[in-house]
């Protein structure tokens, strides 16, 4: 058993998309492995207050945050549901958000931690690079806009 101070290797991860359902819960619309996931990152811009008689500095308060757009790396397939959610919203479907969860998972397979993206918004789409002369194989790309970033835990 692996001590909770122990570092997680990044190689192991899932990512699943859900949207809200009818009924208050969540469906799973698509998910899998990706070679690569960046990006997951939140920035607080500080408030600096600056009063009067305070000679020593200013005082720092929170602010508002902003998230950086996620990429997701993965070997192209024949599967095109995460192309036909970029191309639906923009054709139009602007309200059609997903939830985004990235599971991180030990050697054993088990979930140990789990991020979650609120109302993910698909920003960009690039499929792989052809090439005649090339031999590895084709990365896709989805790039995301999100409101939120939140750490929901995981199995430990």
């Amino acid at each position: 058993m692996n001590s909770p101070h122990t570092p997680l290797h990044v190689f192991r991860f899932h990512i699943s998309f859900r949207r809200a359902s009818g009924g208050g819960g969540q469906v799973e619309v698509c998910g899998g492995a990706f070679s690569e996931c960046t990006g997951l990152e939140a920035t607080m811009e500080p408030k600096v207050i600056k009063a009067g008689g305070a000679n020593y500095g200013a005082a720092q308060r929170a602010g508002q945050v902003s998230f950086a757009t996620v990429v997701l790396k993965r070997g192209m397939t024949s599967t095109r549901d995460l192309f036909n959610w970029f191309q639906m919203v923009a054709g139009g479907a602007y309200a059609y958000r997903l939830s985004a969860e990235i599971a991180m998972r030990d050697s054993a397979g088990e979930t140990v931690v789990t991020w979650g993206l609120d109302q993910c918004l698909p920003v960009k789409f690039k499929a792989a690079d052809l090439n005649a002369k090339g031999t590895e194989i084709g990365i896709e790309e989805l790039h995301l806009a999100h409101e939120g970033l939140r750490l929901l835990g995981g199995g430990a």
